[in-house]
């Protein structure tokens, strides 16, 4: 599914925007934009869901052990009446549905920014070498591998796959031929012979796991040697790995630490993932009551991420496009917290600000926000 919304939706508006404006870097930008504003319904949803249940969950939470309390020997009556404080303030799960169905398109445009025409694109092989006894007992099963859309121009793509008809099981001593085929079946060799440069994207290979147990040819002919796992990878070039956008030296760039230097434009796109993270969150909170232990968390959250993804091998290309979903998000957060709330919520927000802000006139004794919910209550 994540293959077929990448090559019949993703790249298709890839292609039109390319088309505009000859720069990937910009058609990075508008894909994203596109996306997230085709998105913005079901987003918007989660948004307005997670700040109503952040107002109306303390109140939840007081009514639901009151009810569970109260008619703790009926559990009919019981479920009748937290069915009704769901309709009342709405279920939390509500804001997990929009996520979930948005999350296939998400995945496809990540996928999409990760392989080609932005970066070289890698096809992983797994072999297992058996013995020449064991190799007779065993069912071949064709092996073929995730399929990849190929760039060869900035106007010609094609799917492609690797496979092994024989499977991915191979007796030592013997050999097998890895195709690099169309969905059609149609050999990519004779694809690219009909590109004047068609020779820039033929495959590298190289065992990148069990060497020693196989080899490989630079046409993709496997040697089983000895028994065990080894794994060949054929990589072919990203049309605009090598590409620059603004100050990012190449889209196709993996990175911040690599051969000893440091790359500032991964590093500045980190950075700016990082600032745009903690500004949304920081425009989620708005208007809403001091929670130290949420504020906390808000602030720690951006942080780990970011390191995370300074050593986490992204391409640059999807780095530009982590951030500019963040602004879009941030831009997002902002206008929706401009919405009026339901009348029941409002009243609620204004109590607990009212509190927050006056905690001696709090019925039950100064605010215990504080007090985590397995916390027990002080006894003074």
């Amino acid at each position: 599914m994540i293959g077929y919304i990448s090559d019949n939706l993703l790249i298709p508006i890839l292609d039109f925007f390319y088309g505009l404006v000859p720069s990937y870097g910009l058609a990075i930008v508008a894909l994203t934009i596109v996306i997230r504003i085709a998105l913005f319904p079901l987003s918007a949803g989660s948004i307005r869901s997670a700040r109503r249940m952040r107002i109306a969950q303390p109140v939840m939470q007081k009514r639901q052990a009151e009810i569970k309390a109260k008619y703790a020997s009926n559990p009919q009556k019981q479920q009748e009446e937290l069915g009704n404080l769901m309709k009342e303030f709405g279920s939390p799960l509500s804001g997990c549905l929009p996520l979930l169905v948005q999350m296939p398109i998400l995945f496809a445009l990540f996928a999409t920014l990760r392989g080609s025409p932005f970066a070289d694109v890698p096809y992983l092989i797994n072999i297992k070498v058996l013995p020449p006894e064991q190799v007779a007992t065993v069912e071949p099963k064709p092996f073929t591998s995730p399929r990849h859309s190929i760039f060869i121009t900035e106007n010609d793509h094609v799917p492609v796959i690797a496979s092994l008809q024989g499977g991915n099981k191979i007796g030592a001593g013997d050999t097998a031929q890895i195709k690099l085929n169309t969905l059609s079946g149609e050999s990519f060799d004779k694809v690219l012979q009909r590109y004047e440069d068609g020779s820039k994207f033929k495959p590298s290979w190289k065992v990148s796991k069990g060497e020693g147990l196989v080899k490989v040819s630079s046409d993709g002919s496997v040697t089983a040697i000895s028994p065990g796992d080894a794994t060949i990878e054929a990589k072919i070039p990203g049309l605009a790995a090598q590409s620059g956008f603004l100050f990012i030296k190449a889209l196709g760039q993996v990175g911040f630490y690599v051969d000893g230097s440091i790359n500032w434009d991964i590093a500045i796109l980190v950075g700016g993932f990082g600032l745009t993270l903690l500004v949304s969150q920081a425009l989620s909170g708005r208007g809403m009551p001091v929670n130290p232990q949420q504020s906390t968390a808000n602030k720690i959250t951006p942080i780990m991420i970011t390191g995370m993804f300074l050593f986490f091998p992204l391409p640059a290309g999807v780095l530009l496009y982590m951030v500019i979903a963040n602004v879009f998000q941030a831009l997002q957060t902002f206008l929706l917290s401009q919405e009026a709330l339901p009348d029941n919520l409002q009243k609620i927000l204004n109590d607990q600000l009212t509190q927050q802000a006056n905690p001696a006139i709090a019925t039950n004794g100064p605010a215990s926000s504080d007090r985590l919910p397995f916390e027990p209550k002080s006894g003074k």
